[in-house]
């Protein structure tokens, strides 16, 4: 009997028919001979519903209360598909993120996981219970809730999947897979029938929000196959796994995009040691997460220094950033809100040369300016307008003829 643990997003439990459907697709899976790990997020809106609501009682609510607060909207999925799966028949039990054993340190909304003890689950499995795990959530040493950061059911389902040496983790959402691009932009794009880790994480770090990435990550550390399917449909959906097949394909496996992408430039910066860290160092203090980062070389030791932040931190950065310019007798701080990225990945590009020149050369025909450009043995990314992003992602999608079976 083999062992497998299911995720299912928000869309897939948005309300009471929609829960039932996950029920009868979990009875399937257990009526085929297989113990079933159910990991579910909150119904449809209810985190975003919860947090707002906090606001509203106090405009700074308590990093440890809220993380109570918004574990709830799991713990209500969570036994609703338990009662739906009661009412078909089939013994199930839910339990919290604390009950199942998830363990972790007390970095409230964004926890990580330090260790699982899945004892709890074991027992329930053989007493033949389907198990319903509350996702996004964990306890700490001090029996505090924490929960996980967006997307972290992912996280749970997969760090579950690790710690039981599960057969697979079905992850059910509303689209049927991974696509080459986001099919909402480009209703070309061709679905994979299978992606590697790497190229899933590049893809989902810039910008393809399919999964979380903490997830991949644990799926490639612990060798976890991770199926990406709908909830809506039997439709085939993606594979991410280690062995790709080795046929010939196309060496570019998608187009990921962003929109969230702000710019700030230091110009004129003294171009001697210690200048970067005196910059980036009070950027972490401040919570403030730096991406691209370029620097100019230096003439007569005087530099412009360039990097990205998100839009929503464009704001903090110019205010932790400017005060740092002016000590240094930098000439100006210049921020740019309206950016974005567009990367083509996949792991074929490594060995074979004029991705890059392909890449550029698409962009300069469609007109578009290239600000940024960084890249990973496997990627090649490049900052523009944001306004032209979508005009970006269908010329490269037709220059790498990605809608062609890949």
């Amino acid at each position: 009997m083999a062992l497998i643990v299911q995720k299912y997003g928000g869309s897939s439990v948005a309300d009471a028919e929609k829960i039932k459907n996950v029920a009868r697709r979990i009875i399937r899976t257990r009526e085929a001979d297989n113990q079933v790990v159910v990991v579910v997020s909150a119904m449809g809106d209810t985190t975003d519903d919860l947090i707002k609501l906090s606001y509203q009682v106090n405009e700074f609510p308590n990093k440890r209360e809220l993380d109570v607060l918004v574990s709830t909207g799991e713990l209500v999925a969570s036994t609703l598909l338990t009662m739906a799966l009661h009412g078909m028949g089939f013994p199930a039990i839910s339990l919290s993120g604390a009950q199942a054993g998830i363990k972790t340190d007390a970095a409230y909304s964004k926890a990580r996981i330090t260790n699982i003890d899945p004892a709890r689950i074991i027992r329930e499995l053989e007493k033949g219970n389907i198990v319903i795990v509350a996702g996004f959530q964990g306890i700490t040493e001090d029996m505090d809730i924490t929960t996980l950061g967006r997307g972290g059911s992912d996280t749970t389902a997969v760090a579950l999947a690790a710690s039981m040496k599960a057969k697979i983790c079905e992850r059910y959402t509303d689209v049927d897979g991974i696509y080459t691009t986001d099919p909402r932009l480009l209703p070309e794009a061709k679905k994979l029938t299978e992606i590697s880790y790497e190229e899933m994480l590049e893809m989902v770090t810039y910008g393809f929000k399919a999964i979380n990435p903490r997830a991949v990550e644990l799926g490639e550390l612990f060798s976890v196959p991770i199926l990406v399917a709908s909830s809506f449909n039997d439709n085939p959906g993606t594979l991410i796994h280690k062995e790709v097949s080795m046929e010939i394909r196309n060496k570019v496996r998608g187009i990921a995009h962003d929109f969230d992408v702000a710019k700030i430039t230091v110009v004129g910066v003294p171009d001697h040691p210690g200048i970067a860290a005196g910059i980036f160092v009070p950027l972490a203090e401040a919570g403030i997460s730096v991406d691209t980062i370029v620097q100019n070389a230096s003439i007569k030791n005087i530099t412009d220094l360039t990097f990205t932040v998100a839009k929503s931190q464009l704001a903090g950065a110019m205010a932790v950033v400017e005060p740092i310019a002016n000590s240094i007798g930098a000439q100006k701080c210049v921020g740019d809100p309206k950016l974005g990225k567009i990367s083509i990945i996949g792991t074929g590009m490594q060995n074979a040369p004029g991705y890059a020149a392909r890449m550029f050369d698409t962009l300069s025909k469609e007109g578009i300016n290239i600000q940024l450009i960084t890249t990973s043995e496997i990627r090649i990314t490049c900052i523009i307008e944001e306004a032209r992003v979508k005009d970006a992602v269908r010329a490269l999608h037709r220059a790498f003829e990605l809608d062609k079976d890949n």
